[in-house]
């Protein structure tokens, strides 16, 4: 299996598909990088070359006991480009993946990066602060972390049900879609899903924004209960000079796997603008 090496010289697993432009798949919390599967494919067989990695800590990259900060999880993909030696590339992130497309334009600059998409990403500041007031309460996080602390399985599963939408009156995805989901989520280090979900819920990357100079996409849904859109999506939008929005009305969290062919064709028509 295909592994780089970073340079606290953890290992980390992608996967590359197909050929011609290079695009790079950052999953989300607590996924890895097989929830992409809806698009990886679509994009590959569009002419793409498509990374996708496991962020360290879940799937089959290497489980350190620390490096979960967005400094060090945006040197991985810093080394995953040089290591492959992309250049041109796309950047998506979505949710938590989003910060590191954040991050690493705001730190390495554009000079391997073509594009960047943001889809339903945490972007730009979740955390209510003095001077970010339309945040969300430090306590909704504390309620996440209690969670995990106390039963990490127990919490996936139901956590996994507001990331898809689902209700009584609408499913939103499969039971296996949601079982598909906790395997992958079960499977992470404890570690890493706890440290992470303190990360993404208090970085902020407002700075990393505004130095963004390349086209970008931002994607989010209208009815996302896990990363509200007014908190993220259209103010990354409006931090992002000549940003597009795009915004899917209703849709969940999780529309990778709830529209994922109405996603996979804005995707596409982003990359061949």
């Amino acid at each position: 299996m295909p592994y780089i090496e970073t340079q606290d010289e953890s290992e980390i697993y992608f996967s590359d598909w197909g050929e011609g432009e290079p695009v790079v798949l950052i999953h989300g919390w607590p996924l890895d990088s097989t929830s992409w599967e809806y698009q990886a494919r679509f994009l590959a067989d569009n002419g793409y070359r498509v990374i996708a990695y496991d962020r360290r800590g879940f799937g089959r990259s290497e489980r350190p006991y620390d490096g979960y900060d967005y400094d060090s999880l945006t040197s991985d993909l810093n080394d995953l480009l040089e290591a492959l030696d992309l250049t041109g590339v796309t950047l998506v992130g979505f949710s938590m993946g989003g910060g590191e497309v954040a991050r690493y334009l705001g730190t390495y600059g554009s000079e391997r990066v073509a594009k960047a998409v943001f889809v339903g990403a945490v972007t730009p500041f979740l955390l209510k602060t003095e001077d970010n007031p339309g945040g969300v309460d430090q306590s909704v996080f504390d309620g996440v972390l209690e969670g995990l602390q106390k039963d990490r399985f127990a919490f996936t599963t139901e956590f996994a049900k507001g990331f898809y939408g689902r209700t009584l009156l609408n499913h939103g995805v499969s039971d296996e879609v949601l079982h598909w989901h906790f395997l992958q989520a079960a499977s992470a280090s404890p570690v890493a899903t706890i440290e992470c979900a303190k990360a993404w819920s208090s970085t902020d990357f407002r700075e990393d924004l505004a130095k963004i100079d390349v086209p970008t996409l931002v994607l989010h849904g209208t009815g996302d209960k896990t990363v509200p859109i007014d908190v993220s999506g259209r103010r990354t939008a409006a931090l992002v000079p000549g940003a597009v929005l795009i915004e899917y009305e209703g849709e969940p969290h999780g529309f990778t796997a709830t529209i994922p062919d109405q996603l996979n064709e804005d995707l596409l028509a982003f990359l061949r603008s």
